[in-house]
């Protein structure tokens, strides 16, 4: 079959993704016009901004791929005071970003969650209720996602990084803190207390195959979610990963692929939010406004205090602006207007499958 009968199949199976995620020369540039119109057609050419606010970079995982593991010394470690997240929140607000996301290293102190507790309640008071709140603060329990979701966050980023057992194996040590059941069981939780449910995966990871990212998109689909963080791995030197470092597919193979399963989730989830994430605009500058083009429509610029940007440092060469925040954001409504799109300012920029699954 060719990629255009394929696309036109009404379930695509593993295989079929699998060659899509294959495809080279004019087949990926059908598979890119295919999914830039599905886009068109059920999410149009708004992009929603959540101005990322990386609070704090202590995490008590050690996973191996990530450069603020806890076991890598080398890392200048901070936390965000409440009123230091709280003025984010208010330039967030107040330049109409419509949302905010609040991201950390995976900690579950009862001190970590009443501090997010607190700047939950005080961003919805300080806004009066109109921001969107997610977050991104790893595996909790039911208790603390359902406090978390009753004082204002209204949807939660859990990237499963690897939905197959195997190959999640070898990203994390072999104990409980790193389960793979414990994070797919954590994702089943968020759905039930009501928020909007978000995953994501790493793409071009070594050890990964064309079938392990086809598994993803169906893993991703089968749990239903409404929306999606993913990008290419890029590595970082202090992690344990890093030795596999000459197995890798080269940066530009990567981010070709990343775009291709952008395209393939908008096509089998059309009314999703998917974010084009920073991991690609560090391998090609305008790697953002490629991914929109072709099936993104949510935007993270960071809004953290830039004395801690250069600490929050995931991978390597993680780009950081010298300009202010509010030329960024000149910046990109500019980037977008010379694609064909606009920024939703002021709108929250909800799942419009969540809110489809919620009228059934």
């Amino acid at each position: 079959m060719t990629v255009q009968q394929i696309l036109h199949t009404v379930q695509l199976s593993k295989e079929e993704l699998s060659k899509l995620l294959s495809a080279t020369g004019d087949d990926e540039k059908v598979l890119f016009n295919y999914a830039a119109n599905v886009k068109q057609q059920h999410v149009g050419n708004t992009v929603y901004l959540r101005g990322l606010i990386e609070f704090s970079n202590i995490c008590e995982k050690n996973c191996y791929y990530c450069g603020i593991r806890r076991d890598n010394t080398d890392t200048h470690r901070y936390c965000l005071t409440e009123d230091e997240a709280l003025e984010a929140v208010r330039f967030a607000h107040e330049n109409g970003f419509g949302s905010i996301a609040l991201q950390s290293g995976e900690l579950s102190s009862d001190a970590f969650t009443r501090k997010i507790d607190f700047i939950l309640k005080e961003a919805m008071r300080i806004t009066n209720g109109e921001i969107g709140i997610t977050l991104s603060c790893g595996e909790q329990t039911e208790d603390v996602y359902r406090r978390w979701f009753e004082s204002g966050a209204s949807r939660y980023l859990l990237r499963i990084e690897s939905s197959t057992p195997e190959l999640y194996a070898k990203l994390h040590p072999n104990d409980e803190l790193h389960s793979f059941t414990n994070r797919v069981n954590a994702l089943e939780r968020l759905k039930k207390c009501g928020y909007q449910v978000g995953t994501g995966v790493m793409i071009g990871l070594p050890f990964q195959t064309a079938e392990h990212l086809a598994n993803d998109l169906l893993f991703m689909k089968q749990l239903d979610i409404d929306m999606c963080g993913m990008g290419p791995y890029i590595e970082h030197a202090r992690t344990p990963l890093y030795e596999h470092k000459l197995q890798l597919l080269s940066l530009r193979e990567r981010f070709k692929l990343s775009l291709k399963m952008v395209a393939l989730l908008r096509i089998l989830m059309p009314d999703i939010n998917i974010a084009a994430t920073t991991a690609l605009q560090t391998i090609e500058k305008n790697g953002r406004e490629q991914a929109i083009q072709i099936g993104a429509n949510v935007l993270m610029p960071n809004i953290t205090p830039k004395r801690y940007r250069d600490d929050y440092f995931l991978y390597e060469n993680k780009p950081v602006s010298q300009q202010s925040d509010e030329d960024d954001l000149k910046f990109l409504e500019k980037q977008l207007k010379n694609i064909g799109h606009e920024i939703g300012f002021f709108k929250q920029g909800n799942s419009l499958h969540y809110s489809a699954k919620n009228e059934r």
